[in-house]
């Protein structure tokens, strides 16, 4: 069972009347809400506690990509990771991930992720994703073509790690007379392939065709973890192969204090915070991004997702969250990892407006008197 950090790098300065004023905090949120000298703090505190997930023994760290936005405050997680190759020393370092529609040439990412690999010895995970909704209104990407450029993209890449260069690659939405890559991975044939979902069964099956791993992007009811693996042993089964637990990865966050009724009045404002102000847009799609089948979907769906819910009894009979005493931690734990049939948990222990002091105490409380007790 493997425990990774996950950290948005969110912001957590927005003004109070925010909900109220702004109908978004993806894309057309206005900077002049950012505030560089803040930010320059929240980086390096941001970063330290990334690299004492790592002292404290977590199995890997992670870091992701959004544009334009208050959410999450890494339009290049591949800056984040290489400051992680000199602050960390055993963890794993997953970038969840490289957006692979927005970048042109996707070249640039073989090779950037190459780099990391080798920068941190071989510790490097990479993720490929699409990018969500929001990204192709900030990049002006056209939509409809994303997921062949993407699969495109992603095979390009692999095989600029694992065949010798230089060689000629051409397909329909790229094309390169020379594909030649300085350096190459240190871990082969290439360092593992993560790619998150929410659900698709298209995405299901292509993951589980090229035996990658699934990342369950957090912030769905718990019913729908439980469908969505379970689709994707499924989906293992018909690609002639079981699904190893560790191909599959199940994101939420979780909060630990002393007492259950401490943890939730330390957690709980931070976390509305989260959702009624930075999650605010995170839905926006421009016209084309998803088949109509999808869209039927997730209109179907909204009231499994963590933005529809009004109450904490709502986040805890969803399990939109895991908050508590370290004893009621590992009960929950313990009972959702078993019964999701996952290997990997993402969890993000810092959410919304809570403090560096409070993130890391509940680190120190999770990786001391809960995960031990699990992993046993």
């Amino acid at each position: 069972m493997k425990y990774f950090f996950f950290h948005l790098m969110s912001w957590p300065h927005l003004p109070p009347n925010f909900e109220q004023t702004h109908d978004s905090a993806w894309i057309w949120a206005p900077n002049s809400l950012y505030d560089p000298v803040k930010g320059h703090d929240l980086y390096r505190e941001y970063i330290n506690t990334l690299a004492y997930a790592d002292e404290l023994g977590f199995d890997g760290v992670c870091v992701n990509e959004h544009h334009q936005n208050a959410y999450g405050l890494m339009p290049s997680p591949n800056v984040i990771a290489g400051a992680l190759t000199q602050r960390t020393k055993n963890c794993k370092i997953a970038v969840i991930g490289n957006a692979l529609p927005l970048y042109n040439p996707p070249l640039r990412v073989a090779e950037e992720f190459a780099m990391l690999d080798v920068m941190s010895g071989g510790r490097l995970i990479t993720g490929m994703v699409i990018g969500g909704g929001p990204e192709y209104f900030s990049y002006q990407i056209e939509p409809t073509t994303a997921r062949e450029r993407f699969r495109e993209a992603l095979d390009l890449i692999v095989k600029a790690w694992t065949t010798p260069g230089p060689f000629e690659w051409h397909s329909k939405h790229y094309y390169f007379r020379y594909v030649n890559p300085w350096p190459t991975p240190m871990q082969k044939p290439h360092p593992p392939i993560w790619i998150p979902g929410v659900g698709s069964l298209e995405t299901i099956e292509f993951v589980a065709q090229r035996r990658y791993a699934y990342m369950g992007v957090p912030y769905f009811h718990i019913d729908i973890f439980r469908r969505v693996f379970g689709q994707f042993r499924e989906a293992c089964q018909k690609a002639g192969y079981e699904a190893h637990p560790e191909q599959m990865g199940w994101g939420v966050p979780i909060y630990v204090a002393e007492t259950d009724k401490q943890a939730r009045e330390e957690f709980e404002p931070a976390f509305w915070y989260f959702i009624k102000n930075l999650m605010k847009g995170i839905g926006t799609t421009p016209p084309g991004y998803t088949s109509a089948k999808s869209a039927a979907a997730i209109l179907k769906n909204q009231q499994y997702f963590l933005y529809q819910q009004k109450t904490w009894a709502d986040i805890e009979n969803g399990v939109f969250a895991i908050v508590g005493s370290p004893e009621t931690v590992r009960q929950k734990l313990q009972r959702y990892q078993k019964e999701l049939g996952v290997g990997v948990v993402l969890t993000g222990c810092q959410t919304g407006t809570l403090s560096h002091e409070l993130a890391r105490k509940s680190m120190e409380l999770l990786a001391r008197e809960v995960l031990p007790k699990i992993k046993c």
